[in-house]
């Protein structure tokens, strides 16, 4: 694959800027057209950290990302002062419409990032709304963005725009989809290096074959390592389940050290995490002094299964509380559920002999 260095140069006129920040230089001769149509075209990193110069390295990227740059400045009715990082981008030969943008940035309430999205003539063709969620992590979201006349990506950031780290830029192609009608339709669009849909949180309790699905919580919960800092949940059950089931989805964890669940005041262990593939560029690698192995942690949200031992839970009101894995100071966790399995008149199940 050949791949170039991106160039910084640009200048759209709907914000008022004070001064613009070179990033990157030495340019690489281009694909030529006849290479460029005969292959799909590459996904792109950026490392957008600000680096010091004699830290920083040489950058690459696919010939359809014709720029990238950072600008510092105030829009023109704001008083806050901000940062932009303005991607260009030209749609590559083929049917793409439609590109797959996950950014990587630390998740403070006060730096929450937005993507806009122009148009050549400098019109505003899109705007994302903030993402993350404000939680004080470090965390990815994403956007699908449709790329009919859009050239320009820009990513606003109140501050310095040091919690920014990274972008992900993916082209995503269309095929048609089916579902079961004998279940809940949900949008799922596959992500890039994940087989998993977000966690769906069923508002009202689902019963189905014999199995009780309830949402324990669907908001976004802060945790941390102690139990005065744990996210604690209650729920009802009338007689004793076959097999007991808590799913969650969490933000940021060591993927070493998932979170610990206690179930009516009994460590019952860690919860198990269901990572991505590890190409995924949110895993970011962490060194402490004195240690001899880099752990990482995933800088995203994973979803994560306990099985509730049956012996833990009791008629009556059960407490269940999530802690964040050792060594994870702050984390949060969403789409808490339980999922209860009961004896129905079509189980399927065995009687063996006793020996």
């Amino acid at each position: 694959m050949l791949i170039r260095t991106v160039a910084f140069a640009l200048t759209l006129g709907a914000t008022s800027f004070i001064h613009a920040q070179e990033a990157l230089t030495e340019a690489l001769p281009r694909l030529d057209n006849a290479t460029a149509k005969s292959k799909p075209p590459e996904s792109a990193w950026l490392d957008l950290r600000q680096n010091a110069p004699n830290n920083s390295t040489t950058q690459t990227a696919p010939n359809w990302v014709e720029s990238v740059a950072m600008v510092a400045g105030q829009a023109a009715n704001e008083e806050s002062a901000k940062i932009t990082f303005r991607i260009r981008v030209a749609r590559p030969p083929g049917d793409y419409s439609v590109l797959f943008f996950r950014l990587f940035f630390d998740d403070k309430a006060d730096a929450r990032p937005e993507l806009v999205a122009w148009d050549e003539s400098g019109t505003q063709v899109l705007r994302s709304g903030p993402l993350g969620s404000g939680i004080d992590v470090a965390s990815s979201d994403s956007v699908m963005i449709p790329m009919n006349g859009i050239s320009t990506i820009d990513i606003e950031v109140p501050g310095d725009g040091k919690t920014i780290r990274g972008a992900y830029l993916d082209w995503m192609t269309s095929s048609e989809v089916v579902h079961p009608l004998s279940t809940e339709h949900r949008d799922m669009i596959p992500q890039p290096f994940s087989e998993l849909p977000p966690l769906h949180s069923p508002t009202q309790d689902i019963e189905q074959f014999g199995t009780v699905t309830a949402t324990l919580a669907a908001d976004t919960i802060r945790i941390g390592p102690s139990v005065e800092q744990g996210a604690g949940f209650q729920f009802g059950i009338e007689s004793q389940p076959l097999l007991a089931v808590l799913t969650f989805e969490v933000a940021s964890p060591r993927v070493d050290a998932p979170p610990e669940v206690y179930v009516n005041g009994e460590d019952i262990g860690p919860a198990t995490l269901t990572l991505p593939e590890l190409a995924d560029p949110g895993y970011r690698g962490e060194m402490e002094s004195l240690a001899h192995q880099m752990r990482f942690q995933y800088t995203g949200w994973l979803r994560a299964q306990k099985i509730v031992p049956i012996d833990n839970l009791k008629v009556g009101t059960n407490d269940v509380i999530v802690l964040a894995g050792a060594g994870t100071s702050t984390s949060a966790i969403r789409g808490t559920q339980i999922q209860l399995k009961y004896l129905w008149e079509k189980s399927d199940y065995l009687l063996k002999p006793g020996r």
